[in-house]
């Protein structure tokens, strides 16, 4: 019993999955292959490396100035003023 009976099998079908399957044995190394390969190994992850590292210098940055916003010394440090009102109120003694 090696199959279905009512499956009917498709020999383009058939052979499209015997081509994937044996691949790597019919692999040679063209101008096309090198190519992919030094963009999918070399250009693309230092690209990424690149990016990352220009992310976080620019995110050092951005937490020296959080850190300086949050300072005591800072005048206009809306965190210690949270829940009080923008303008100053004035109330009326009489």
């Amino acid at each position: 019993m090696a199959g279905n009976p009512l499956v009917k099998e498709d020999p383009a079908i058939e052979r499209f999955n015997r081509m994937r399957e044996e691949a790597y044995l019919k692999f040679r190394w063209t101008s096309k292959t090198v190519r992919t390969a030094i963009v999918g190994f070399i250009i693309l992850p230092s690209a990424v490396y690149y990016l990352a590292s220009e992310y976080q210098v620019r995110y050092l940055l951005l937490v020296r100035k959080t850190a300086f916003l949050q300072s005591p010394q800072n005048k206009f440090n809306w965190l210690q003023r949270k829940g009080q009102p923008l303008l100053p109120t004035t109330t009326k003694s009489e």
